[in-house]
């Protein structure tokens, strides 16, 4: 079967998601693990090191600029990872899935350079994280904490970060289990969302930074 942007968005919606073997496969797998990493927007994790360094904005984030670019950086082998899940396939899937309005990246900038980011899929009120990068300090994370700021003014339900690892789990991200986690996929299909692409304010960042626990 061709796996096509459609078949894509009806996998999310059932609570499948696709990888390859490495960046050379052809082969691609579906996934639907056993236990599902998850994000509550409502109990985001903020180290206050990471406080500090989104309060001096230390690079500039900005949403829907540079999703080619960062879906690339993903894909790229990084410390730690000699192997990468995304084939040029997925990539052309997903970018794809942006074009239609179902994918968003963020992206942290210094100095007119591309230093870290991630990228996802949207589905009314449901995000599904799917990959991030960083180049310089901090850049993943602070785009993580932009992601959950948007998600949280956009009305979403649920933040997918397919497994839990001890980086995420850092930020909050907890483990449920299968049936649990289809409960909250479909909760979250129920609601609507919108998914704010344009500038946040410094105001805004301060505000949810302050909110937190």
């Amino acid at each position: 079967m061709k796996l096509t942007p459609d078949l894509l968005l009806r996998a999310y919606a059932i609570g499948i998601f696709p990888m390859a073997e490495s960046r050379e496969s052809e082969e691609i797998h579906w996934i639907e693990p056993r236990y599902r990493g998850i994000l509550p927007l409502d109990d985001l994790h903020v180290p206050r090191s990471l406080r500090k360094r989104l309060r001096q904005a230390p690079y500039k984030v900005t949403c829907d600029h540079a999703f080619a670019e960062v879906i690339a950086a993903c894909a790229e082998p990084g410390p730690g990872r000699s192997e990468t899940w995304i084939n040029p396939a997925i990539e052309r899937l997903y970018a794809a899935l942006f074009r239609r309005g179902f994918a968003h990246s963020l992206e942290c900038w210094q100095d007119g350079n591309l230093v870290g980011g991630l990228y996802g899929v949207s589905i009314r009120g449901a995000f599904f994280g799917e990959s991030m990068f960083s180049r310089a300090d901090d850049a993943s994370k602070i785009a993580l904490v932009h992601l959950v700021l948007r998600l949280t003014k956009g009305g979403y339900r649920l933040l997918d970060t397919q497994f839990e690892t001890p980086h995420l789990a850092r930020f909050g991200v907890i483990e449920i289990t299968r049936n649990d986690y289809r409960d909250l996929l479909a909760d979250a299909l129920d609601q609507p969302a919108c998914f704010p692409a344009g500038p946040l304010t410094e105001g805004e960042l301060m505000r949810f930074l302050a909110g937190l626990r």
